[in-house]
């Protein structure tokens, strides 16, 4: 289970937003924002990403994975050449095939194998998971970063 509702809903708050103005800046319906926030749905990671702009945090910080709001040089845009190198490197440093991987996250191999040729950006369940499970930092890997981060 994934634990990132609680610092949407607190960035929200703390901005005296309602669930109606999140889901205009998403382009979404509130309802389906709604289910975001109590993570009936998964937020897709392009949603996310928007949210982490314009609240100006990180994903690490919005996946409760350090306190840290945000990383100096942040870019806004998710960068899949880079999210697929550093995929990639991080399997191999870790000395785990595509198989391996693709069972802790509970995927098809194919699914990885995509990630990795920059086919798909990772699902939001997948990029947790690797992220928590590795101490990796969510924004490095997407490319958001550049600099290197080791979470707790």
């Amino acid at each position: 289970m994934m634990i990132y509702n609680k610092k949407l809903i607190e960035l929200r708050e703390v901005n005296d937003l309602k669930q109606y103005d999140i889901a205009n800046i998403l382009n979404i319906y509130k309802g389906l924002y709604n289910q975001y926030e109590t993570e009936y749905e998964i937020i897709p990671v392009k949603h996310l990403n928007t949210l982490c702009n314009y609240f100006n945090v990180s994903f690490d910080y919005v996946f409760n994975f350090t306190d840290r709001k945000n990383y100096e040089s942040t870019k806004s845009e998710i960068d899949l050449d880079k999210m697929k190198q550093r995929l990639k490197e991080f399997r191999k440093e870790n000395k785990l095939t595509q198989e391996k991987l693709s069972n802790v996250l509970n995927i098809a191999r194919s699914a990885l194998a995509n990630y990795e040729r920059g086919r798909n950006v990772i699902a939001t369940p997948f990029l947790y998971t690797v992220c928590k499970k590795y101490n990796i930092s969510a924004d490095y890997l997407l490319g958001k970063i550049d600099d290197k981060v080791n979470l707790k």
